[in-house]
């Protein structure tokens, strides 16, 4: 039989995990003005586009890649973040850390070119913030292609 434990462990590993689930849902959909249920208000978050330190540069950062990748002015999911393989180790009962695959796919391109953005994987770290986790720390480790800042 599972202990307590152990049943607390895997809900608070869901609670995580969701967060990934959460930031792809937002950004894709052009959500980022709610951020805040993602990151902690101090994070720091190094991707592709560069490095953004407080929610507000994340925001404004995230806003100026959809922006970017928007090219027909859809306003409708310019890009899709698939996120999978995630794991999550606790490190005590605020901390977390984790990582997880991402396949990143450009929605714009002719039907002709391949959708396929990059392969990475989210390096992050977690803080239970209010009894709430979020995202304190993110680096996108860029797997494929090997210069990924060329779009």
């Amino acid at each position: 039989m599972m202990s307590e434990r152990k049943l607390l462990d895997l809900l608070e590993k869901e609670e995580i995990r969701t967060l990934r689930l959460n930031y792809s849902q937002l950004l894709d959909s052009g959500q980022i003005h709610k951020m805040e249920e993602v990151f902690t208000s101090d994070a720091r978050v190094e991707v592709t586009v560069g490095e953004m330190n407080g929610i507000e540069q994340i925001k404004q950062g995230l806003k100026n890649a959809y922006n970017e990748f928007d090219t027909h002015n859809r306003k409708h999911f310019p890009f899709v973040h698939a996120v999978m393989n995630h794991q999550i180790v606790l490190t005590d009962k605020t901390t977390a850390q984790g990582e997880c695959y991402l396949i990143d796919f450009v929605t714009s391109r002719e039907q002709s070119e391949s959708p396929l953005l990059l392969v990475g994987r989210y390096l992050d770290r977690y803080e239970k913030v209010d009894g709430q986790w979020r995202i304190s720390h993110s680096k996108l480790d860029v797997v494929w292609p090997a210069n990924s800042g060329d779009q």
